[in-house]
């Protein structure tokens, strides 16, 4: 299970947000897709851990709600299980973190 973006630290007046998916059999690449880069399907790639686990860490503007899905190699798109969710033009649903400008951190919106 996917574990929900972590505030990191202040960076001037954006957020250092941690994105996190566990190991996936048999998955080789993953990126981060969301509003933050235009949906762009390869601009954030993805790491991998000691454990396996994926992970980025992003720089975004607190006081607003950004929608994001994990991408695979193979064109899989998947939600993070953590995150609270939100309906698109697709007929599926994306994954959604909002990041409190008065606290400067990543809450899940319940």
């Amino acid at each position: 299970m996917a574990s929900k973006p972590k505030h990191n630290e202040k960076k001037s007046d954006k957020v250092r947000v941690t994105f996190t998916m566990p190991t996936m059999e048999g998955c080789d690449c993953m990126y981060l897709v969301g509003d933050f880069n235009n949906w762009s399907k390869t601009d954030h790639p993805m790491q991998t851990g000691e454990d396996g686990a994926w992970s980025l860490t992003l720089v975004l503007e607190p006081g607003r709600e950004y929608q994001y899905r994990f991408r695979t190699s193979d064109d899989a798109w998947l939600n993070d299980p953590a995150a609270p969710r939100a309906p698109n033009p697709f007929g599926s649903e994306n994954s959604v973190v909002s990041i409190s400008a008065a606290t400067n951190s990543a809450d899940r919106k319940e």
